[in-house]
C-alpha cells in the first residue's frame, strides 16, 4: 500500500505540473493573440493615413519620384581671393570631347564609334591596362571568345557551379599573346576610348579627351553628327593668376576624367556626391569643398533618351582668405634670398630649409605662411622648392624660444618666484653629462634669465616643479606627473596641440616617449618635444594677447558667386578663443617684460627694429639629422628660431621664423641668417601696414 500511495503521489505531482505548464502556455498564447491584433490594428491605421488622410501628399511624392531626372557635369567652382580682393584661383574654359550613352545603343555600335574617334583624335593610350585590352578583344571578337569556353564549363554555368564573371575570367585567361599582338596602335587607341565610354555609371557623361584638344579636333567632332553619343562642350580648369605663390595651400581639384579618387570615395559619397564629380583633393579646396563646389544642371530624361534642361546650375561660392598675397610674396622672396646668401657662408652644409609665419594675435588671421627649401642642381646652380605645407605638417626643435611657457610653468607650480635671483652655475646630476648655459651669465633674476637666455635658470625651475631639491651629482628623483605639468601648461599656449587652423592634416609635432628625469630639463629649454612653425607662432601670439589663445585660420569669409562684388558674406569667420592660459596676469606681464628685454640689449637685439617697440624670444637648439639617408641619425646640428610680436603695448602682429640645421659642430661659426630673416619679415610687415 505504501508503494501504491507513493506512485499516486508522483502522478499527482506530475498532474499539477502539467496543469501549471498548460496555464503558462495558455497565458502566452493569449498575449501573442493580443499582440498580433494590436499590430493589425496599427497597420490598418497606417494604411488609412496613407490612403485617405495623406493621399494627396504621397501622390505628389510618387509623381516626383517617378520623374526621371539626372544631373549634369560638375559646375565651375567658386573663386578664391586674398584678404584685399586679389584673385588667387579662377576657372578657365577647356575644350572637352565626351560621350553620352544613347538609348538602346549596342556594343557593336560603340566599338564602331571608338574606331572612328581613334582615327580623328590624338589619343594617349598609355593608361590602357592589359585587362581593358582583353575586355575590348572579347567584345570585338565575341564568337572567338565564346569558343574559348568548353562545353562542360557552359554546363556548369547552367548548373550555377560557375558564375558569369567566372566565364569572363576564363575567356580573358585564354586570350593568347599572338591574338593581342595583332592589335596595332589604332586598335589600342580604340580600346582605350571604348574603356572610357563604358567607365562609371551608364547614364553619366564620359570624358574622352579634355587635355590638349586642338581647335581642329574640337571643330571636327562638333561637325560630326554621325558619331552616335559623341559631342563637345566647354569645361573648366583651375588657374592661378598669382602663379605658384601659396599654391600648395590653395590645394588641388580632381580632373574631369578621374572624378572622386578611391581614397576619398567614402567621404564624398556619404555627402551625396557622384563618382564622376570633380572634388577638392587637398588643403583649402578640400576643406571648403561644400562651399566652392558648383550646382549642377538638372535634366529630365525622356523615354526616347532625350535630355531636357529643367534647372540651370551655377558656379560655386567664393572664398576670401586672411592671407595678404603681397606680404606672402615678399616673405617667400625673403626666404629665398636669405637661403641663397647663407649657402655662400661657412658651415651651412646641412642648411636647406627656412620657415616664416605672420599672424594677427587678436583675431587669429594668418597673414602669411611660407616654407622654402634650397637644392643644388647638377649644373651647380641652386633652385627653390615650395615647402609651405611644412608650416603645418613639419616640426622644429624650438630651443629657448619656449622659455616664456617654461617660466609660467614655474610660477604656477612653486618652482619660480617673481624677481628670484640665482647664480647661473652648471647643473651636474648623477650619470648625466654636465648641463650649462651657452655662457656663464653670473647672478641673474627671472627677467635677465629670459633676456640672456639662461638654461640653468630653467633647470633649477624644472627640478623644483618636479619636487627635487638639487644636490650636485645627486640622483634626480622627480614626481610622476612632472612631465604632465609642463606639457599641460605648454598646451595652453598652443604647443603640442592643434592650433585650430581650418586645414586638414595638421600635425601636433613630435612628443618624446621617455620620461627620464634628465629629459625634463631638456624639455624646459625646448630641446625635447618638437613643434610645428604654426604652433610656435600661436604660442607667441598667445603671450602677445595676454594669455588668450585664438584659433588660427585662413578663411575670412564665404561670398555668393551671384553678387557683383565681394560684399555681404553668406558666412563670415567668427573669432574663436580656444582657451585662456590658467595663470595670474602678473606672471604673464613678467614674461612680456622679459621678452621686451630680449630685444632691448638681450639675445634678440636687432631681430626687430626697436622703433616698433617689439618683444620676442630667440632659440637655439641641438638637432640631429640623417645625412646619407640610411635611416640612422649621424650628424648633430644647430637650429635657430625666433618668435616675436610688436608693438609690445598693443600687438598688431606676431610671427615666427626658423632655420633648421643652420650649422653643425665642425666649426664655431653660425650664420646669422635667422636674424636677417626675422628683421626682413618684420620690416616688410610694418612697411606695408605701418608702425
Amino acid at each position: 500500500m505504501r508503494k501504491k500511495r507513493q506512485i499516486n503521489t508522483k502522478y499527482s505531482d506530475f498532474y499539477k505540473k502539467s496543469r501549471e505548464i498548460e496555464e503558462v502556455v495558455e497565458k502566452r498564447y493569449n498575449i501573442l493573440i493580443a499582440l498580433i491584433t494590436l499590430v493589425i490594428v496599427l497597420l490598418m491605421i497606417g494604411l488609412f493615413r496613407v490612403q485617405i488622410v495623406n493621399q494627396r501628399y504621397y501622390a505628389k511624392e510618387l509623381k516626383t519620384a517617378s520623374e526621371n531626372t539626372i544631373l549634369g557635369t560638375t559646375a565651375p567652382r567658386g573663386r578664391i581671393y586674398d584678404r584685399n580682393g586679389v584673385l588667387l584661383v579662377d576657372n578657365t574654359p577647356v575644350r572637352i570631347i565626351y560621350y553620352k550613352k544613347p538609348n538602346k545603343v549596342t556594343t557593336k555600335e560603340e566599338i564602331k564609334v571608338a574606331y572612328e574617334l581613334a582615327a580623328l583624335l590624338e589619343i594617349d593610350f598609355s593608361k590602357l591596362t592589359e585587362n581593358s585590352l582583353k575586355d575590348f578583344w572579347i567584345r570585338n571578337n565575341s564568337e572567338e571568345a565564346e569558343k574559348k569556353i568548353k562545353k562542360e564549363e557552359w554546363q556548369k554555368l547552367e548548373e550555377r557551379k560557375l558564375s558569369s564573371s567566372d566565364i569572363e575570367s576564363l575567356k580573358k585567361e585564354r586570350i593568347t599573346e599572338d591574338e593581342l599582338n595583332e592589335y596595332q596602335d589604332i586598335d589600342k587607341e580604340a580600346a582605350y576610348i571604348y574603356y572610357l565610354m563604358n567607365k562609371g555609371y551608364s547614364y553619366s557623361e564620359k570624358i574622352i579627351k579634355d587635355t590638349d584638344v586642338t581647335d581642329e579636333e574640337f571643330a571636327l567632332i562638333a561637325s560630326k553628327k554621325d558619331l552616335k553619343g559623341i559631342d563637345v562642350r566647354l569645361g573648366w580648369e583651375r588657374t592661378y593668376p598669382e602663379g605658384d605663390t601659396f599654391k600648395s595651400i590653395l590645394g588641388t581639384v580632381s580632373t574631369t576624367s578621374t572624378g572622386i579618387p578611391s581614397d576619398l570615395k567614402d567621404y564624398y559619397l556619404n555627402k551625396g556626391y557622384s563618382l564622376d564629380d570633380r572634388v577638392g583633393l587637398s588643403y583649402l579646396e578640400y576643406q571648403y569643398d561644400d562651399y566652392l563646389k558648383g550646382t549642377k544642371d538638372v535634366y529630365e530624361l525622356k523615354d526616347n533618351g532625350e535630355q531636357v534642361l529643367v534647372k540651370e546650375g551655377s558656379r560655386g561660392n567664393d572664398l576670401v582668405l586672411t592671407i595678404d598675397i603681397k606680404l606672402q610674396k615678399a616673405v617667400e622672396k625673403i626666404l629665398e634670398q636669405q637661403l641663397l646668401k647663407a649657402k655662400k657662408e661657412a658651415n651651412t652644409r646641412y642648411y636647406n630649409t627656412a620657415f616664416a609665419v605672420v599672424i594677427s594675435p587678436k583675431n587669429g588671421d594668418i597673414l602669411a605662411m611660407a616654407g622654402k627649401q634650397i637644392v643644388r642642381k647638377g649644373s651647380g646652380k641652386y633652385e627653390f622648392l615650395d615647402y609651405t605645407t611644412g608650416v603645418i605638417t613639419g616640426s622644429v626643435t624650438a630651443g629657448s624660444a619656449v622659455k616664456g611657457a617654461s617660466h609660467i610653468t614655474g610660477y604656477n607650480n612653486g618652482g619660480l618666484k617673481i624677481g628670484e635671483v640665482r647664480s647661473d652655475t652648471c647643473v651636474k646630476l648623477a650619470a648625466t653629462p654636465i648641463k650649462c648655459s651657452w655662457k656663464n651669465l653670473g647672478v641673474i633674476n627671472d627677467l635677465s634669465a629670459l633676456q640672456y637666455s639662461s638654461n640653468t635658470y630653467q633647470f633649477y625651475t624644472a627640478m623644483k616643479v618636479a619636487g627635487y631639491r638639487y644636490v650636485p651629482n645627486g640622483a634626480f628623483k622627480m614626481k610622476k606627473d612632472a612631465f604632465k605639468i609642463y606639457r599641460d601648461t605648454f598646451a595652453q599656449f598652443g604647443l603640442g596641440v592643434k592650433t585650430g587652423i581650418d586645414l586638414p592634416n595638421e600635425s601636433t609635432g613630435i612628443k618624446g616617449t621617455s620620461d627620464t628625469p634628465g629629459l625634463l630639463l631638456d624639455y624646459s629649454i625646448g630641446q625635447y618635444d618638437t613643434y610645428t612653425p604654426l604652433q610656435l607662432a600661436q604660442y607667441m601670439g598667445t603671450i602677445a594677447n595676454n594669455g588668450s589663445r585664438i584659433a588660427l585660420h585662413l578663411m575670412k569669409g564665404i561670398y555668393s558667386s551671384n553678387g557683383p562684388t565681394l560684399k555681404d558674406p553668406i558666412l563670415e569667420y567668427e573669432v574663436k578663443e580656444l582657451n585662456k592660459v590658467d595663470t595670474d596676469s602678473k606672471y604673464l606681464k613678467r614674461v612680456q617684460t622679459g621678452f621686451k628685454k630680449v630685444i632691448s640689449g638681450g639675445t634678440g637685439t636687432g631681430y626687430i627694429n626697436s622703433k616698433y617697440k617689439p618683444a620676442g624670444k630667440t632659440g637655439t637648439s641641438q638637432s640631429f639629422i640623417d645625412t646619407n639617408n640610411d635611416g640612422k641619425v649621424d650628424k648633430e646640428t644647430y637650429t635657430n628660431t625666433f618668435a616675436g610680436y610688436a608693438p609690445a603695448d598693443n600687438p598688431k602682429m606676431a610671427f615666427f621664423v626658423a632655420s633648421p640645421n643652420v650649422s653643425d659642430l665642425s666649426s664655431n661659426y653660425t650664420s646669422s641668417v635667422n636674424k636677417r630673416i626675422a628683421r626682413a619679415v618684420s620690416d616688410k610687415y610694418f612697411e606695408m601696414y605701418g608702425g
